[in-house]
């Protein structure tokens, strides 16, 4: 009675526990559910979009009536036409930076040069994370011939303190200078005259005309790189302009060049990167194209967006856009998915009216390609402008390129655009200049599906969270069903120890076993840092092209793995069990995807939608042998497709098909996008090599697995 009175007194495990066991007791139910759910929720984005608004109420863009006029636009044309003159000059790099510096001076602003090498990227797996340019020899030698020469002017705010500054910035080649540069130097020159007898400026304005022969984003990174990390000097810096040309001094019968000292404004409120495009043959109006994804990832407050949207669209009548994957938009698939969402939609709608979720097919389609997009660049790490350059140093910046749809000569259409054009950025600088303190109201992580639609943190974790949520629930599920084949081995070995079998016997130690799978992770986690480091070396061989590069990498991959194997022992030496085995790779990608959120959510996202459904659903090809043939064919063809989709290569296959519309096959094209990760720092090629890798490798091992494990041997007893 005693007994039978403690086991009824006996707690009932918390609701938590008996809610995880009877999860990890159907599992494969719990992961078919969530990963649908992630993808159904995924595509459920486009129609879940907000509406932009501002959260910051000091901005007021368009509250005040703009100052540029005709006369600022008769200002630009004239500098249009003196900087076109001295372009054609041989020495028309120097020249066309002497000519920006005199219209700066006789504005009445501070002008000085800022002079810089290009940079050469490479590879160095010590300095990953370090910035582009902190090794960069930033003023050349007086035996330089090739160098770039950035030119600033600077207003002194009025009515500041000299804390704060704004910065425009107009890139242009100044080896040959086209006409639409010539047209975004006449803006940014007419804008800088505005401003210049501003009376109501509180922040200094910046002007950064951005010499872009080594390209854009060099010239802003390596000013910027300067103005945050001074390099003090007690003299100009004077070298022989016959050699290179540039700010005229004159001493004797030999001509030099004196590059004035470097100068700075304030602490960097916002930036605006602006350039005009090409002229568009076709279109109703002018467009403005906004860029905003810097480095891993981060993006600028969306406040920013919102005020160049406003005022592009409402004040200056521009049509803004974003960028899209264009063969998303021609989808005949993604059609027929919006017209299921919209059918969905309505019906949810007249169960309640405040489901909203019937979006119409044209913009949902383009809202999927644009939002395909913003994730592909967040998740690829790589800023998309030179506007990447600021966010580096924690400051709000947005790239703008304008499309003209006038012909050149039109000179009435042109002055209407840089009447606009002026104006518009006029109004961005305003609202800056009303701010108090930094850009912190609005969102920092978010999505676009258009320009003035987002979908913020909140909401596009869900996916995310439904595609990771089964992972622990499955690992324990293997964990226990390990162990309790374990004790099944271990009732029939102590029921068959009189038969000395020696194969039993090996098996006793089942409690260590997860000591070998941890072992194989190990392994091949060392294996992908080695391959990770390979390029370096790579890079050292002279002459070699893309496809040569990416065979030795393949090659060198493959041996090292073997003598890593040979060292070690193979992974399936010791009969491991494969749920061992899965559960220690389960393991390792909820780790790693949940570093990765952190640093760069849009690869987490991208990653989990690959690699989770191949490691959920991953099997023995062999433990398939005892199913009836369709189930056995369907389980079969998933693993290998699942496979097969997650090898890198492949999801850069599908990735450029999407992405340009291209679907060739080329070995080259891998080492190149490599190539391109690692030169930009980007935190997805670690991603791609310590998680991605590893994980679709363990994958692969399970589903080589030759399935030899107590079990089979407790149902033959």
């Amino acid at each position: 009675m005693k007994s039978s009175d403690k086991q009824e007194t006996l707690p009932k495990p918390r609701l938590i526990v008996r809610l995880g066991i009877f999860l990890a007791s159907h599992h494969i139910f719990f992961s078919v559910i969530c990963c649908f759910a992630g993808i159904i929720a995924l595509l459920l984005l486009p129609s879940l979009a907000k509406n932009t608004y501002l959260s910051e109420n000091a901005l007021i863009p368009g509250s005040a009536n703009p100052l540029f006029s005709t006369e600022d636009v008769i200002e630009a044309n004239r500098f249009m036409k003196g900087i076109e003159a001295v372009a054609r000059d041989s020495r028309g790099g120097m020249e066309a930076a002497k000519f920006i510096a005199q219209q700066i001076e006789h504005l009445g602003a501070e002008v000085c040069y800022h002079k810089f090498l290009p940079h050469s990227k490479h590879f160095h797996p010590l300095k990953f994370f370090t910035s582009m340019t902190n090794n960069l020899a930033i003023q050349p030698n007086g035996t330089d011939t090739n160098f770039g020469i950035n030119t600033i002017g600077i207003i002194r705010a009025p009515r500041g303190d000299g804390k704060e500054a704004i910065v425009l910035v107009t890139p242009y080649n100044s080896q040959r200078v086209q006409s639409n540069e010539l047209l975004s130097l006449a803006l940014g020159f007419s804008v800088f005259s505005l401003l210049s007898r501003a009376a109501w400026l509180s922040k200094d304005i910046v002007w950064l005309s951005a010499d872009s022969q080594f390209g854009e984003y060099a010239a802003v990174s390596i000013w910027l790189n300067q103005y945050h990390n001074p390099v003090f000097s007690s003299h100009s810096v004077i070298l022989d302009t016959k050699m290179h040309g540039a700010y005229h001094v004159y001493d004797g019968n030999t001509e030099k060049t004196e590059f004035k000292v470097f100068k700075r404004a304030g602490t960097m409120a916002a930036a605006l990167i602006f350039k005009v495009g090409e002229t568009r043959k076709y279109g109703d109006r002018d467009s403005v194209r906004m860029y905003a994804e810097a480095s891993n990832g981060q993006m600028p407050n969306l406040d920013l967006l919102n005020v160049v949207h406003y005022l592009a669209v409402h004040r200056q009548g521009f049509l803004v856009n974003i960028a899209a994957f264009s063969s998303l938009l021609s989808s005949a698939w993604l059609r027929v998915i919006a017209d299921f969402f919209q059918t969905l939609g309505s019906v949810l709608r007249k169960i309640n009216p405040d489901w909203k979720l019937d979006v119409a097919v044209p913009d949902y389609v383009e809202g999927t390609a644009n939002l395909a997009n913003s994730m592909y660049n967040q998740a690829l790490g790589v800023p998309t402008g030179s506007h990447g350059a600021f966010r580096d140093y924690q400051v709000d910046a947005v790239s703008l390129e304008f499309s003209p749809t006038f012909h050149v000569r039109n000179e009435n259409a042109k002055s209407s655009f840089l009447l606009r054009g002026g104006r518009l950025i006029e109004g961005v600088v305003r609202s800056v200049n009303n701010l108090l303190e930094k850009f912190h109201q609005s969102f920092f992580l978010y999505f676009l599906t258009a320009p003035s639609k987002f979908i913020s943190v909140g909401v596009y974790m869900i996916p995310f969270a439904l595609l990771v949520a089964p992972l622990p629930i499955v690992a324990a599920a293997l964990a226990a069903g390990s162990k309790s084949m374990e004790k099944s081995a271990d009732k029939s070995i102590d029921d068959s120890k009189a038969n000395g079998s020696a194969d039993i016997l090996q098996s006793k130690g089942g409690s260590w076993k997860w000591l070998q799978a941890a072992k194989v992770l190990l392994v091949i986690q060392l294996w992908a840092v080695l391959v990770s480091l390979l390029p370096y070396y790579i890079t050292q061989v002279p002459e070699a092209t893309p496809i040569q590069s990416a065979l030795i990498w393949a090659v060198l991959s493959i041996v090292l793995l073997i003598t890593l194997y040979f060292i070690f022992g193979s992974p399936y030496s010791a009969g491991d069990e494969w749920k061992l085995l899965k559960a220690t790779m389960i393991t390792s990608i909820t780790i790693g995807l949940g570093l990765m959120s952190i640093i760069n959510f849009a690869t987490a996202q991208l990653g989990a939608l690959i690699l989770i459904p191949m490691c959920l659903f991953s099997r023995p090809l062999k433990a398939h042998s005892g199913m009836n043939f369709l189930p056995q064919a369907v389980l079969l063809a998933s693993n290998i497709t699942l496979a097969v989709l997650g090898f890198p290569p492949v999801a850069l296959l599908i990735i450029k098909g999407l992405s340009k519309g291209s679907w060739t096959v080329d070995v080259g094209d891998f080492w190149v996008w490599m190539e391109f990760l690692w030169e930009w720092s980007s935190a997805t090629y670690l991603y791609l090599f310590l998680v991605h890798l590893p994980c679709w490798l363990l994958c692969i091992h399970v589903l080589l697995h030759p399935c030899r494990q107590a079990e089979s041997k407790v149902k033959q007893e």
